[in-house]
Protein backbone atom coordinates (compact mmCIF):
# COMPACT_ATOMS: atom_id res chain seq x y z
CA UNK A 1 0.00 0.00 0.00
CA UNK A 2 0.88 3.38 -1.03
CA UNK A 3 1.46 5.66 2.02
CA UNK A 4 1.87 9.57 2.33
CA UNK A 5 4.90 9.28 4.51
CA UNK A 6 6.54 6.75 1.88
CA UNK A 7 5.89 9.06 -0.98
CA UNK A 8 7.76 12.21 0.29
CA UNK A 9 10.29 9.92 1.11
CA UNK A 10 10.58 8.65 -2.29
CA UNK A 11 10.79 12.42 -3.55
CA UNK A 12 13.50 13.53 -1.00
CA UNK A 13 15.82 10.96 -2.61
CA UNK A 14 14.68 11.81 -6.60
CA UNK A 15 12.42 9.14 -7.42
CA UNK A 16 8.77 8.71 -8.00
CA UNK A 17 5.89 5.75 -7.80
CA UNK A 18 3.68 4.97 -11.17
CA UNK A 19 1.13 2.69 -11.18
CA UNK A 20 1.61 -0.12 -14.34
CA UNK A 21 -2.20 -0.41 -16.11
CA UNK A 22 -1.47 -3.28 -17.60
CA UNK A 23 -0.41 -5.45 -14.08
CA UNK A 24 -3.53 -4.31 -12.69
CA UNK A 25 -1.48 -1.12 -11.77
CA UNK A 26 1.06 -2.50 -9.61
CA UNK A 27 2.90 0.36 -8.44
CA UNK A 28 6.70 0.82 -9.50
CA UNK A 29 9.48 3.34 -8.48
CA UNK A 30 10.82 5.39 -10.78
CA UNK A 31 14.44 7.40 -11.29
CA UNK A 32 14.92 8.15 -14.96
CA UNK A 33 18.91 8.50 -16.28
CA UNK A 34 17.94 12.08 -17.47
CA UNK A 35 15.28 14.22 -15.22
CA UNK A 36 13.07 16.83 -16.90
CA UNK A 37 12.67 20.31 -15.34
CA UNK A 38 11.46 23.68 -16.18
CA UNK A 39 13.93 25.96 -14.79
CA UNK A 40 11.84 28.58 -13.44
CA UNK A 41 12.93 31.56 -15.28
CA UNK A 42 12.91 30.18 -18.67
CA UNK A 43 9.70 29.64 -18.98
CA UNK A 44 8.78 29.92 -22.45
CA UNK A 45 5.38 32.04 -23.01
CA UNK A 46 4.33 31.90 -26.96
CA UNK A 47 2.85 34.95 -28.49
CA UNK A 48 -0.52 32.92 -28.89
CA UNK A 49 -0.38 31.56 -25.48
CA UNK A 50 0.03 35.40 -24.21
CA UNK A 51 -2.91 36.56 -25.85
CA UNK A 52 -5.27 33.49 -24.21
CA UNK A 53 -3.87 34.34 -21.19
CA UNK A 54 -4.86 38.18 -21.29
CA UNK A 55 -8.00 37.00 -23.32
CA UNK A 56 -9.63 36.27 -20.06
CA UNK A 57 -10.95 33.47 -21.21
CA UNK A 58 -10.01 31.11 -18.65
CA UNK A 59 -9.33 31.59 -15.06
CA UNK A 60 -7.12 29.77 -12.34
CA UNK A 61 -8.20 28.24 -9.11
CA UNK A 62 -5.54 26.51 -6.62
CA UNK A 63 -6.73 22.96 -4.99
CA UNK A 64 -10.04 23.91 -5.43
CA UNK A 65 -10.59 20.54 -7.35
CA UNK A 66 -7.83 18.50 -6.13
CA UNK A 67 -9.95 15.02 -6.72
CA UNK A 68 -11.41 15.99 -9.80
CA UNK A 69 -7.98 17.46 -11.62
CA UNK A 70 -6.65 14.16 -10.30
CA UNK A 71 -9.09 12.36 -12.07
CA UNK A 72 -9.64 13.97 -15.36
CA UNK A 73 -5.63 13.17 -15.58
CA UNK A 74 -5.97 9.82 -15.11
CA UNK A 75 -8.96 9.69 -18.28
CA UNK A 76 -6.44 8.00 -20.98
CA UNK A 77 -6.39 4.74 -22.72
CA UNK A 78 -3.50 3.62 -21.08
CA UNK A 79 -2.76 5.73 -17.20
CA UNK A 80 0.06 5.27 -14.62
CA UNK A 81 -2.82 7.01 -11.68
CA UNK A 82 -4.14 4.05 -10.52
CA UNK A 83 -6.79 4.45 -7.65
CA UNK A 84 -4.35 3.48 -4.91
CA UNK A 85 -2.19 7.13 -6.37
CA UNK A 86 -5.39 8.74 -6.70
CA UNK A 87 -6.29 8.05 -2.67
CA UNK A 88 -2.40 8.66 -1.70
CA UNK A 89 -2.28 11.84 -3.36
CA UNK A 90 -5.61 13.11 -2.30
CA UNK A 91 -3.79 12.16 1.62
CA UNK A 92 -0.98 14.36 0.89
CA UNK A 93 -3.31 17.11 -0.59
CA UNK A 94 -5.00 16.98 2.68
CA UNK A 95 -1.64 17.21 4.86
CA UNK A 96 -0.92 20.02 2.70
CA UNK A 97 1.45 18.73 0.32
CA UNK A 98 -0.19 18.42 -2.67
CA UNK A 99 -1.56 21.01 -4.85
CA UNK A 100 -3.52 21.46 -7.98
CA UNK A 101 -3.42 24.01 -10.34
CA UNK A 102 -7.15 24.28 -11.93
CA UNK A 103 -8.21 25.91 -15.68
CA UNK A 104 -11.84 26.88 -15.90
CA UNK A 105 -13.64 28.70 -18.60
CA UNK A 106 -16.03 31.51 -18.20
CA UNK A 107 -18.81 28.97 -17.49
CA UNK A 108 -16.93 27.97 -14.60
CA UNK A 109 -16.07 24.75 -16.17
CA UNK A 110 -12.88 22.65 -15.50
CA UNK A 111 -11.55 22.30 -18.30
CA UNK A 112 -7.76 21.79 -17.45
CA UNK A 113 -5.30 21.59 -14.86
CA UNK A 114 -2.15 20.30 -12.79
CA UNK A 115 -1.27 18.65 -10.17
CA UNK A 116 1.56 17.97 -8.11
CA UNK A 117 3.99 17.92 -4.92
CA UNK A 118 5.92 20.11 -2.91
CA UNK A 119 8.28 19.48 -0.38
CA UNK A 120 10.62 22.02 0.88
CA UNK A 121 11.41 24.88 -1.93
CA UNK A 122 10.94 21.62 -5.08
CA UNK A 123 7.68 21.08 -6.66
CA UNK A 124 6.99 17.58 -8.23
CA UNK A 125 4.64 18.28 -11.37
CA UNK A 126 2.55 14.33 -11.62
CA UNK A 127 0.25 15.52 -14.49
CA UNK A 128 -1.79 17.84 -16.28
CA UNK A 129 -4.85 17.53 -18.55
CA UNK A 130 -6.85 19.77 -20.98
CA UNK A 131 -10.22 19.64 -22.77
CA UNK A 132 -9.78 23.02 -23.86
CA UNK A 133 -6.76 24.23 -26.05
CA UNK A 134 -4.40 26.13 -23.72
CA UNK A 135 -6.25 25.32 -20.64
CA UNK A 136 -3.01 23.20 -19.64
CA UNK A 137 -0.23 25.53 -20.31
CA UNK A 138 -2.31 28.53 -18.56
CA UNK A 139 -2.07 26.43 -15.33
CA UNK A 140 1.52 25.86 -16.16
CA UNK A 141 1.84 29.61 -16.86
CA UNK A 142 0.35 30.00 -12.98
CA UNK A 143 2.02 27.03 -11.53
CA UNK A 144 5.62 29.17 -12.16
CA UNK A 145 4.15 32.43 -11.37
CA UNK A 146 2.96 31.32 -8.09
CA UNK A 147 6.28 29.26 -7.26
CA UNK A 148 8.60 31.65 -7.95
CA UNK A 149 6.33 34.09 -5.48
CA UNK A 150 7.24 31.67 -3.30
CA UNK A 151 10.39 30.86 -3.37
CA UNK A 152 10.51 27.78 -4.61
CA UNK A 153 13.82 26.73 -6.64
CA UNK A 154 12.70 23.62 -8.48
CA UNK A 155 10.07 22.53 -10.72
CA UNK A 156 10.32 18.79 -12.01
CA UNK A 157 8.66 17.00 -15.16
CA UNK A 158 9.91 13.90 -14.23
CA UNK A 159 10.39 13.16 -18.10
CA UNK A 160 9.66 15.59 -20.86
CA UNK A 161 7.34 15.52 -23.09
CA UNK A 162 6.72 17.78 -26.63
CA UNK A 163 4.09 19.94 -25.04
CA UNK A 164 6.72 20.61 -21.95
CA UNK A 165 9.76 21.00 -24.16
CA UNK A 166 7.86 23.69 -26.35
CA UNK A 167 7.37 25.78 -22.80
CA UNK A 168 11.14 25.37 -21.99
CA UNK A 169 11.29 22.02 -20.37
CA UNK A 170 15.19 20.83 -20.48
CA UNK A 171 16.17 17.24 -19.37
CA UNK A 172 19.28 17.28 -17.00
CA UNK A 173 21.17 13.81 -16.02
CA UNK A 174 20.36 12.45 -12.14
CA UNK A 175 23.24 13.32 -10.61
CA UNK A 176 23.16 17.07 -11.41
CA UNK A 177 19.10 16.65 -10.78
CA UNK A 178 19.86 15.09 -7.43
CA UNK A 179 22.21 18.39 -6.67
CA UNK A 180 19.38 20.46 -7.54
CA UNK A 181 17.00 19.15 -5.47
CA UNK A 182 19.25 18.45 -2.67
CA UNK A 183 19.40 22.25 -2.60
CA UNK A 184 15.94 22.94 -2.70
CA UNK A 185 14.85 20.85 -0.19
CA UNK A 186 17.46 22.56 2.46
CA UNK A 187 16.24 25.97 1.46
Amino acid sequence: MLHPEKVLYGYSIGVFPMAHPGEDHRIYWYEPEMRGIVPLDNLKVSKSLKQTLRSGKFHVTINDSFEEVMRACAEREDTWISEEIIQCYTELFHIGHAFSFETRNNNNQLVGGLYGVALGRAFFGESMFFNERDASKVALVHLVDWLKANGFKLLDTQYITPHLKTMGAIEIPQKEYLLLLESALQA
